[in-house]
């Protein structure tokens, strides 16, 4: 990471530390962008948060004052209290602040219409960035210079790959298909375990197993140059069972249809959240 980019002149100004923006300072941090070049702006931190924040050496603010300018203002709060929050922290962009927002919905028209035309970028992690392995998607507008967008994927890919997409309206294909997407894997856990249970295992062992057998087939999967639908004909042999699974699950009503719909219907939210 380029730590030089980052100093106390042109901080990174992190409002929310919650879950999500937690994880991020703290990738942050252990990257090597130096403590006295973050700002933290969090009414009330976890106490192990804000001891992360003390041992770092950054600076941790209930509210931001009003001649504070940031070098990257990245807003990590719910899509639901932004309109609440941003009038507080207009004050903190300035002629050479990229503002970074990973709240789901919120379009880039919205943040212009609170926080003034400014240099912006929409993006979305998941929580898999808690144990440094997410995916964030992302969109800079045309005032991003590119500086400022190699500034922002360096604190964005500390948590995992970034990709950056061609449209802003793609961000809520995005949230829908990897921004939401550890949710759909954790039910498949609960899915397969249950099923394992109504197949005369005990609830404990079928969850066992579920968890994992999916978290080993995606670790094997980060690991192999194959693509998912090579590994998957790996596992499956001619008349096996496996295959007679599979015959159900890519049946014309199985996996993919359901997929198709839960997507859309995420995506469809996302675009009611812009309000």
């Amino acid at each position: 990471m380029p730590t030089k980019a980052f100093s106390s002149t042109h901080p990174v100004v992190l409002i929310g530390a919650g879950n999500m923006g937690g994880a991020m300072l703290s990738g942050w941090l252990k990257s090597g962008v130096p403590g006295s070049a973050v700002i933290v702006v969090d009414p009330g931190p976890s106490p192990a948060m804000l001891s992360t924040i003390n041992e770092a050496g950054a600076t941790h603010l209930t509210a931001l004052p009003t001649d504070l300018k940031a070098g990257v203002l990245f807003l990590a709060i719910k899509p639901q209290v932004m309109e609440t929050v941003l009038p507080a922290v207009k004050s903190a962009v300035g002629p050479d602040t990229v503002v970074v927002s990973v709240a789901a919905g919120k379009t880039l028209g919205f943040l212009e219409r609170h926080l003034g035309k400014a240099a912006m970028v929409r993006a979305m992690p998941n929580t898999p960035a808690m144990v440094g392995r997410g995916v964030t998607g992302a969109f800079a507008n045309s005032g991003v210079s590119d500086p400022q967008r190699e500034r922002v994927h360096s604190l964005l890919r500390v948590s995992g790959p970034v990709e950056w997409v061609p449209a802003e309206a793609d961000i809520d294909a995005v949230t829908a298909l990897s921004g939401s997407g550890p949710a759909y894997v954790f039910y498949l856990v609960e899915c397969m375990a249950e099923a394992g249970r109504k197949l005369g295992l005990q609830a404990d062992l079928a969850m066992r197993l579920a968890r994992e057998t999916v978290a080993g087939a995606g670790e094997l999967m980060h690991q192999s140059p194959d693509d998912a639908s090579r590994l998957r004909e790996n596992v499956t042999s001619p008349g096996g069972t496996t295959a007679a699974a599979l015959a159900v699950l890519m049946a014309e009503d199985g996996m993919q249809p359901l997929f198709d719909a839960a997507l859309a219907a995420a995506r469809k939210r996302a675009e009611e959240l812009a309000g």
